[in-house]
């Protein structure tokens, strides 16, 4: 596969800003429900569940994941309904309270920065549970380039119908008060059987503690990337979900079940520079706090972008990148596509000014000491290196 090199025009279209951003009102069937009429959904990278033809799509381009977002006032609630593929949830503000079960009678309180994980084909909801009246926001990643869609709790679309909302068989929005027609009951979306939810895998709230990484959770390691040894650099990462990008051989992500698609914190200091790399996969940053700085392209016209606090940016596979954090600390989150562990290919120059500073990476892509290795082992991790390079260049 060639390198992927972006022009200005290019990189700005796989930059969303806030402002950037355009919200659905009507995106799902619980949409006129008392309590849950404030809901705004946002769909940044692929449609992700969305019910309605009047959601805004940022960036249409498979990426093998959806990337979504819900902002919902203090007390608003999304309810129960199911998906069929990872559903994960990154809560940027506020405090949120999930409900899950047959009919949501367990239920557990997470705050930001924390990241949960839903198991499919089990009934959940939640609810803005702040302390205080400022909006909450959670971004979402659905698994897959088509999720298939959501089957909501049969409770929910009996109240819907209470307003004139139905869904069609294609599990799309009819709104009769819009002037849409009820279609014939072959053609409408049936409600799931008592028994199919009986069957339905239970989860304690032990259980589900287990799918969930709190902000004090997160295990930082400053030895994950090659380049975190040099001046001006040190980030550190803390994997959450699958085999990320991370070289740091002793850390372990603590939620392995496969989602398609791995989840990871980066934590940049002030000014800190993580360096020129490429990755095979596509991968989304999510900015959580601060402000970053993304430059793109190696040999060319370098382009420069600024992503401030909440923007998505989406990062081609075989692109040549480099962060720097911009107003103080900077903390993102990394989505790279696929299950399996990334292989990250750094610019010669950090290779050569790491190994200067004592470190290098073993021929399994783990970082260690220069002076532990014999000379054999150093050559196998820069011949794998060197031939990424040339075959991508050719």
């Amino acid at each position: 596969m060639k390198n992927t090199t972006l022009t200005h025009e290019e990189a700005r279209k796989r930059l969303i800003t806030p402002e950037d951003m355009v919200s659905c009102s009507v995106a799902f069937i619980d949409c006129k429900l008392p309590g849950s009429h404030l809901k705004q959904n946002y769909s940044f990278i692929g449609p992700g569940v969305t019910q309605s033809s009047e959601q805004v799509i940022n960036i249409p381009l498979p990426h093998g994941f959806n990337i979504g977002a819900a902002a919902m006032p203090k007390g608003v609630t999304n309810n129960l309904h199911l998906h069929f593929t990872a559903e994960v949830f990154l809560i940027h503000e506020g405090s949120w309270r999930f409900r899950w079960g047959a009919n949501g009678e367990n239920e557990a309180t997470f705050s930001a920065p924390a990241i949960l994980s839903i198991p499919t084909w089990i009934f959940r909801g939640f609810t803005n549970a702040s302390a205080t009246d400022t909006d909450g926001w959670v971004f979402t990643v659905l698994g897959g380039d088509n999720t298939g869609g959501i089957i909501w709790h049969p409770s929910v679309m009996q109240a819907a119908k209470e307003y004139g909302l139905y869904l069609s068989r294609e599990n799309m929005l009819i709104d009769v008060e819009k002037g849409d027609a009820i279609p014939d009951a072959s053609a409408l979306m049936p409600e799931l059987a008592q028994a199919e939810i009986e069957s339905l895998t239970h989860y304690t709230p032990q259980q589900m503690a287990e799918f969930a990484v709190t902000g004090e959770q997160r295990q930082w390691s400053s030895q994950g990337l090659l380049d975190a040894i040099l001046p001006g650099h040190g980030a550190q990462i803390a994997p959450v979900i699958g085999f990320g990008v991370s070289q740091d051989r002793n850390s372990q992500p603590k939620i392995i079940r496969p989602h398609g698609f791995s989840v990871e914190w980066l934590k940049l200091p002030a000014g800190g520079l993580l360096g020129r790399h490429r990755c095979e996969q596509v991968q989304v940053i999510m900015v959580f706090k601060g402000t970053l700085e993304v430059t793109f392209n190696h040999q060319g016209e370098e382009v420069v972008l600024t992503a401030p606090e909440r923007s998505v940016i989406s990062v081609p596979e075989n692109c040549w990148r480099q962060y720097r954090a911009l107003d103080g600390e900077c903390e993102v989150t990394l989505t790279s596509r696929g299950d399996q562990r990334k292989t990250l290919y750094w610019d010669e120059e950090i290779v050569a000014a790491a190994e200067q500073h004592g470190w290098a990476v073993d021929p399994d892509g783990y970082i260690a000491k220069v002076d532990v290795m014999p000379l054999t082992a150093r050559k196998v991790a820069r011949r794998v290196s060197a031939a990424y390079t040339a075959r991508i260049e050719n």
